[in-house]
């Protein structure tokens, strides 16, 4: 079967694998359909230094398709369905595991062993996989919208919901609008009827975050967000900042926020190093979250918002497997809104 292998730096070829055996005890085996693309796949893609793991893998960190068969003692999945695939390979044994919160592995699963970054990833024809990490999608729900629900909109609700315990009337500011995440996080605030400000790159882009639903639109590179975040909300701040840029808008970010205020972060796309003031933390009362990944359960509920109409993939493109490497140049460009779609 093909599979889309990292053999190097920039370095990505499709070949030929021998194609997994029938699962055993306790897995499942997926044919893969849809592999969305996400900055980790950037990273894997052209080389992380601090990050340990060894080449070849094959790529992809973001998944649905449909399951093929189902090994022993398998139960409430069946041959046909289509599942979306938890991005990591936990060890299903810890407190954490048990209680589906995979993404507090105290294995460190969760952390070390990402498919498409650490291990053997999702491009690929048929993988077997833990039963236990596949979700089934409800009814009304595609490959494409499931392939999205462990990482584009998933990270978001645990972000949002489980961390910064957003709700309706409060204002979040969420930067970068037109990436995955971004987008995902407009849809998923205004469901619950928060007023969503957010941060675009072009006023084209600022036109397609406002069609989502986003109350007011900030063109980073032509006005000051932080400043103008402010005024919107007469100079108190916003009660909640969705952070996962880093060192370019970490101090903005902080400064856009009320008393008491909460920042989620989930990633650092401009860098890993960012300074601010201890004393406007200490002073107003801020409180800061750092988010990684989802749960299990977080994969459920958004995929049941979209089974209702609440939230909706935002697909930019769709790319067969060869035509990867120009997906991943347009995510390192910020060439993109929404997502970039592979199929397989």
């Amino acid at each position: 079967m093909q599979a889309l292998r990292i053999e190097g730096e920039r370095d990505l070829k499709v070949v030929d694998v021998d194609p997994p055996s029938a699962p055993v005890e306790g897995e499942v085996q997926v044919r893969i359909k849809n592999v969305a693309l996400n900055h980790i796949d950037v990273w894997g893609w052209r080389g992380m230094a601090f990050a340990k793991r060894k080449l070849p893998v094959i790529a992809g960190a973001e998944a649905a398709g449909n399951i093929v068969a189902v090994g022993p003692n398998v139960t409430g999945l069946d041959i046909g369905q289509t599942v979306a695939l938890y991005g990591a390979l936990t060890c299903g044994n810890c407190s954490a595991c048990k209680q589906g919160r995979d993404n507090f592995c105290e294995s460190g699963g969760s952390i070390g062993n990402i498919y498409g970054f650490h291990i053997d990833g999702f491009c690929r024809e048929l993988m077997n996989i833990p039963a236990r990490l596949v979700v089934p999608a409800p009814d009304g729900v595609d490959c494409v919208g499931a392939a999205l629900s462990s990482i584009t909109f998933g990270t978001p609700e645990h972000m949002l919901f489980d961390n910064a315990k957003l709700m309706s009337g409060e204002t979040v500011l969420i930067h970068a609008g037109g990436s995955g995440i971004g987008s995902a996080a407009i849809q998923l605030a205004k469901a619950v009827g928060a007023i969503v400000i957010t941060t675009v790159g072009s006023d084209e882009k600022g036109d397609k975050a406002s069609a989502l639903g986003a109350d007011h639109v900030i063109n980073y590179r032509t006005q000051s967000f932080e400043s103008r975040a402010r005024r919107l909300t007469d100079k108190r701040g916003v009660d909640v900042v969705f952070e996962h840029v880093g060192p370019e808008t970490w101090s903005g970010s902080i400064f856009s926020l009320k008393r008491g205020g909460r920042l989620v972060t989930c990633g650092s796309t401009t860098g890993i190093q960012a300074k601010m003031n201890l004393f406007t933390l200490f002073q107003q009362q801020l409180r800061i979250f750092g988010s990684f990944g989802c749960s299990l359960a977080n994969m459920r509920e958004v995929m049941d918002k979209m089974a209702r109409g609440e939230v909706s993939p935002v697909v930019d493109t769709t790319l067969s497997l060869k035509d990867i490497e120009l997906g991943l140049e347009r995510l390192e460009k910020r060439d993109v809104f929404g997502k970039i779609i592979l199929t397989l």
